[in-house]
């Protein structure tokens, strides 16, 4: 049996840049190990420095090579990346399937870039249930920008908007994603739209219509966010100049409008509530193994009590 870590030289090594730390770091988080809370607590002095960009879009409209595309543009202004690919978890060993990994294999070799691939584990909202503290990691670590690429999984898409500071919903002609970008609700959460594979043919067909869909749905106010929608083919590396100075000037706004503290503030709070959350379902398990639950539930379907009793009873029990 292996000894725990020590916490402090994890941070430290980590904080200095050593992949295997971080990746150690990371490891720790997707685990849950007992060693969690020490790590956060360490690591929370020295995060809130990283802009983090969410990347969303349908499989196959080519999230991995525009991800690619983007850290070496980020790469050219000498800009540390990180990247946590969230993939689907394979059935088999409940890890990530890394195919994101083996199409970003240009950055391998660069100290300066770290690409981590995270399970799912059935997670249905696009993003691992560890994605936010394995976040901090990268942040605390150095990054200067995290990109979180999501597997696309229909409507679940938009949890992506609350794990970033950016939003991009990456499209792409003849798939129909116009369409199923406004039955997602993805329009709602997008703050730059990029139209990939524009040397196809139907790319403006594309760009236009989600133009028309996103000023269908304008209601915005003096000073709000206008999203662009903006073309770039990622594998020729065309038009990503166009793509960063959209990402630039939300970010920008972000700054000069207030709303990055807001952003970040409401990640924090959805994050709290999630680790709450699983702590009550885990004190749950624990009334449920005491039969205190199958009592409720027998004692509800007798008609003795109502499920609103019940349910204040086990609440009580849990806390």
């Amino acid at each position: 049996m292996s000894s725990p870590p020590d916490t402090d030289d994890l941070v430290r090594r980590a904080r200095e840049g050593s992949p295997r730390a971080v990746a150690r770091l990371i490891s720790l988080v997707e685990d849950a190990a007992p060693s969690l809370r020490e790590v956060m607590a360490a690591l929370a002095p020295h995060t809130g420095n990283a802009w983090v960009l969410g990347l969303t879009g349908s499989p196959g409209v080519g999230k991995s090579t525009t991800t690619s595309a983007l850290v070496k543009v980020l790469r050219g202004r000498d800009l540390r990346v990180g990247v946590l690919a969230v993939d689907p978890s394979s059935p088999f060993s409940g890890g990530a399937l890394l195919g994101d990994r083996i199409r970003m294999q240009d950055h391998a070799l660069d100290p300066e870039v770290y690409i981590r691939s995270m399970a799912t584990r059935g997670h249905l909202g696009g993003l691992s249930w560890a994605t936010p503290q394995a976040l901090r990691v990268l942040d605390a670590s150095g990054c200067d920008v995290v990109i979180v690429e999501t597997v696309g999984v229909g409507q679940s898409e938009v949890e992506v908007a609350g794990a970033a500071d950016t939003t991009v919903v990456l499209l792409a002609p003849g798939m129909g994603d116009g369409i199923q970008a406004a039955k997602a609700g993805i329009l709602e959460i997008g703050d730059v739209f990029v139209v990939n594979k524009a040397d196809r043919d139907g790319a403006d067909v594309t760009a236009r219509d989600i133009r028309s869909m996103l000023s269908l749905g304008e209601r915005r106010e003096a000073g709000d966010w206008r999203a662009p929608v903006v073309k770039c083919v990622a594998t020729a590396a065309e038009g990503l100049d166009d793509v960063m100075e959209a990402l630039d000037k939300h970010r920008s706004w972000l700054g000069e409008e207030g709303r990055l503290t807001e952003r970040r503030r409401r990640r924090a709070a959805a994050e709290v509530e999630a680790i709450a959350v699983t702590a009550l379902r885990e004190r749950m398990g624990d009334v449920r193994a005491g039969q205190g639950l199958d009592e409720l539930a027998a004692r509800v379907v007798s008609g003795e009590i109502d499920p609103y009793t019940a349910a204040d009873q086990l609440v009580d029990a849990v806390s």
